[in-house]
């Protein structure tokens, strides 16, 4: 989708108000308009949309393990970020992926902001959903049931940490300044093993054939890397795969891959 000057869309008013240089093709990112620019001949991506928060998380890490924000117009929802290239952790080896994305935990998981909203409050609203699911929903009525029982619990946990919220293979781009960097927050207060769940759903492919050892072994390599709770770590991806399922119950093949999924992050 090529950009076209003098237009009257946010993205133009943004590029015009800020001076900025398109510098290559409009696209799609998720909820996101997404524009290669140059500011002052800097080279940078103007990023209209996404998670309301992220510009309070993305000023905060200052580009430790994140694109560097640039400018930031949260009435718009506009962001100027660091340029990073196109290359993903899709390009990488899953063992190799697991090992830098547990890396990047250390960096992105700082003391919680009080801006963000917190997973006890989020998870209260997730139990009262499962809780009112109907029992002809094509999820097992007993992983439901886990699920909003495991959220009444983690409920209880402080939520002491900031978080990614939205961390996997293709939100993780090389970058000149560091290796690899994040992209794409989707932030939220809470505890670190919330993260983890994301990187388990991603890249199916690779372990379609294997599912089980290929879940488990995505799963402890992150949790042993990131010295994370095993438990701890289980009981989040599990409440987060229902919750997830819960969003697609008219897509029978994503609803079964999360159904196995559950099942093998348990066995």
């Amino acid at each position: 989708m090529r950009w076209h000057p003098g237009g009257v869309t946010a993205l133009d008013d943004v590029v015009a108000d800020w001076q900025l240089r398109p510098d290559g093709d409009v696209h799609r990112a998720g909820r996101a308009t997404v524009l290669p620019v140059r500011s002052d001949g800097t080279p940078a991506v103007l990023k209209l949309g996404g998670a309301e928060q992220a510009h309070l998380v993305l000023r905060r890490w200052n580009g430790d393990g994140a694109a560097r924000l640039l400018r930031a117009d949260p009435h718009r929802g506009a962001l100027l970020l660091e340029r990073l290239h196109r290359t993903s952790l899709e390009s990488l080896p899953d063992a190799a992926a697991c090992e830098v994305v547990a890396g990047l935990f250390r960096s992105l998981h700082i003391p919680a902001l009080p801006q963000l909203c917190s997973l006890p409050t989020v998870l209260g609203d997730w139990a009262g959903m499962l809780a009112s699911l109907p029992n002809s929903a094509p999820l097992p009525r007993r992983l439901v049931e886990q699920a909003a029982a495991l959220c009444r619990d983690l409920a209880a946990e402080p939520a002491e940490s900031v978080l990614h919220g939205n961390l996997h293979y293709g939100n993780v781009l090389a970058a000149d300044r560091e290796p690899w960097l994040t992209i794409s927050p989707d932030p939220v207060n809470g505890d670190p093993a919330y993260d983890i769940a994301p990187m388990l759903w991603h890249r199916w492919g690779d372990i379609a054939g294997s599912v089980r050892a290929g879940v488990q072994r995505r799963f402890y390599a992150l949790v042993d890397a990131a010295g994370h709770d095993e438990d701890r770590a289980r009981a989040w991806t599990i409440v987060r795969i229902v919750h997830r399922a819960t969003g697609v119950l008219d897509d029978a093949d994503e609803v079964t891959k999360l159904i196995v999924l559950a099942k093998a992050v348990q066995d």
